[in-house]
């Protein structure tokens, strides 16, 4: 049994049991987490697919760690202008542990 869960404006697979890393999410370390923004299940051969979520469908975890990712250099030159400018960016993203699928 597999879910595809949308959070951060991003869309993850899941499974119970599965590790993933999520944008930041506002929970503590330990604490239990439950996305109801699910697009899609998966059990056995049945297929249900939301329009644009499936209702009645939570996916719980518990938070992992919170860390940040690895940094991205931008660099931005106009030609012929003299103009260079470099920016740096680094995204706070939170571990979960999928624990799991529940039809309520």
């Amino acid at each position: 049994m597999y879910a595809i869960i949308e959070t951060g404006g991003t869309q993850f697979r899941v499974e119970p049991g599965m590790k993933i890393q999520v944008p930041r999410l506002p929970n503590g370390e330990g604490d239990s987490f439950v996305f109801d923004r699910v697009l899609m299940v998966v059990k056995d051969d049945k297929v249900v697919v939301g329009h644009p979520f499936v209702e009645g469908v939570k996916v719980s975890a518990v938070v992992d760690s919170h860390f940040r990712g690895r940094k991205i250099t931008v660099f931005r030159r106009k030609r012929r202008k003299g103009f260079e400018k470099t920016i740096g960016h680094r995204r706070d993203l939170t571990t979960v542990v999928i624990d799991k699928i529940t039809k309520g």
